[in-house]
């Protein structure tokens, strides 16, 4: 599917052109302002580890506070969201600014300032990655989000120099100014932006219920599952390379702030080239192979940069790890959008951000560790070690190839007509479908009613069950909790078109004249109250 569709397809929406241009603007920005916070800390600090810290107090509340940003963009307006995030950046990077100019920062109230621009990215990125698929249809998905990277690294490849020129020229303060400034033109557009926001009787989700559901859905999910786990350990050892930059831009090459926005702008150079050639790489390469070329490619790098002492063979160098950067990252993120729902997209994305930089954020602190006491060159040469192994994970933990699923709503479902007066708060609610199985159709129904299972439960089932007759062997009913008549609603409604090949499946070994039978019922408690328990009369032992 991705490679049918022209590269340049999500511009013909304008939605989609109007937010990416207030995008590139932003992240031109937060490039500049990310070479003003690393040098300056070189500049305040002597110590390589708080240099890596920067990296690591961006990418930290990312790890930690994308899930519940995800099942804020799941369940409340994402242009709402990104208007607040990108209002909250807007106010901490004027504060920024008015300390670095008068001369205020210390290294930890420095950190203490990319941490709450990191917070603001964290609310942001979940509602911007799973608005995408709101901009544009899902056939041009994948190409949208190979522009996102492409938008990003365009700016990536002069945003640095050009910060570094900043930097050198006026300081960092003017850096953080730059940078407040960029947000204004997103927040523009933010503004004029006027989403479709569907009608839903149903109450909002509780934000524990939504981030168990979402967690449920990701666990009974094993494509995914892999796809995080592999952005994990990419991000942990690719980490190694961007974190350490400015030390090696300072020491092994003996250069200046101008010197460390060049060799970031050569890194972006490579990204975009990288971005060009995805598609291609798609039809020639698996989804799998292109990590892998990924990991291989980083190791590579990390090691021809840590001997490397000529500025110019560095900087081309790292046009390789750039390139490798937004294919890993590109691919995992479409294979995670593919692969999800729209309910739960939002979610999704949150766990796929907080694996990834999750793994950024510890592998900063520790390769910065590791150069604060070996020395940066001895530091590459470990994570080009480590690199290696991640791409040898692909031998048992695969990144699935993309699969053209139809994740829409089914839309079968039909809220029954009930006899009891229900809330949608009642239950909990217990559902029991009979279906009757003839014994040479029994291997083959297992083996559907353990996807149905996994469904089940990913859709926010619990104690999901099959049990048999006794008496009519012939029978099998299927039973699983929900915790209210709306969580029962909810549920059906997740069931997509994809899903609805199990069911048919099933549906054709069942032998009954109509259709398998569905018994909804609510569960009632007999056991007395604790005052009757306690103030029930004895029984008579003298009769």
């Amino acid at each position: 599917m991705p490679d049918r569709i022209p590269t340049l397809a999500p511009f013909r929406h304008q939605t989609f052109r109007t937010i990416w241009l207030a995008s590139l603007v932003s992240n031109f920005g937060g490039l500049i302002q990310a070479v003003g916070a690393a040098w300056m800390m070189t500049s305040i600090s002597n110590s390589q580890d708080m240099v890596a810290l920067v990296q690591a107090s961006t990418a930290a509340p990312i790890m930690l506070f994308s899930i519940v940003a995800g099942a804020l963009a799941d369940n409340f307006n994402r242009r709402t969201l990104m208007l607040t995030a990108q209002s909250f950046m807007l106010v901490v990077s004027v504060l920024l600014s008015l300390f670095a100019y008068l001369e205020l920062l210390t290294p930890w109230l420095l950190l203490c300032f990319t941490f709450l621009l990191g917070c603001g990215v964290a609310l942001n990125n979940p509602s911007w990655q799973a608005s995408v698929g709101d901009m544009v249809p899902r056939e041009v998905l994948p190409a949208a989000v190979t522009i996102n990277s492409v938008g990003f690294n365009i700016t990536r490849s002069v945003g640095p120099a050009i910060g570094g020129a900043i930097v050198a020229a006026a300081g960092a303060a003017a850096a953080f100014a730059v940078n407040a400034c960029s947000y204004l033109s997103l927040i523009y557009a933010l503004a004029r932006w006027k989403p479709e926001i569907r009608e839903n009787p149903l109450p909002r989700e509780t934000l524990g219920r939504a981030l168990s559901a979402g967690l449920g859905y990701v666990a009974m999910s094993p494509n995914i599952l892999n796809v995080l786990f592999r952005s994990l350990v990419f991000g942990l050892t690719a980490s190694a390379i961007l974190a350490l930059l400015p030390i090696v831009a300072r020491d092994l090459v003996a250069g200046g702030p101008l010197t460390y926005g060049i060799m970031l702008g050569a890194f972006g150079v490579g990204a975009i080239g990288g971005a060009i050639g995805n598609a291609r790489l798609r039809e020639k390469l698996s989804s799998e192979s292109i990590v892998r070329l990924a990991f291989l490619g980083f190791a590579a790098s990390a090691a021809v940069i840590a001997l490397s002492t000529d500025t110019r063979l560095t900087a081309v160098v790292l046009l390789v790890p750039g390139a490798c950067w937004v294919l890993a990252l590109s691919l995992f993120n479409t294979t995670v959008q593919l692969s999800t729902p729209r309910w739960v997209v939002g979610r999704a994305l949150s766990f796929y951000q907080t694996a990834t930089f999750g793994g950024i954020a510890a592998g900063s602190w520790i390769w910065g560790i590791l150069s604060e006491n070996l020395g940066v060159s001895v530091s590459l040469t470990i994570a080009s070690l480590v690199m290696l192994l991640g791409a040898a994970l692909g031998m048992r933990l695969p990144v699935p190839q993309f699969r053209d699923l139809n994740l829409d709503p089914l839309g079968r479902f039909n809220t029954p007509s009930l006899k009891l007066d229900l809330q949608l708060r009642s239950g909990p609610i217990v559902s029991l479908i009979d279906y009757t199985i003839a014994d040479q159709d029994i291997p083959q129904f297992l083996r559907l009613m353990s996807d149905r299972r996994r469904i089940r439960i990913r859709d926010g089932a619990r104690q999901w069950a099959l049990m048999r007759d006794l008496e009519h062997p012939e029978v099998w009913t299927e039973t699983y909790h929900v915790a209210t008549w709306a969580d029962y609603v909810r549920h059906n409604q997740r069931r997509t078109h994809a899903d609805a090949e199990v069911w048919d499946a099933i549906r054709k070994l069942h032998r009954g004249t109509e259709g398998p039978r569905v018994h909804r019922m609510i569960e009632r408690q007999t056991i007395p109250p604790v005052n009757d328990i306690f103030h029930k009369s004895p029984p008579d032992l003298h009769h």
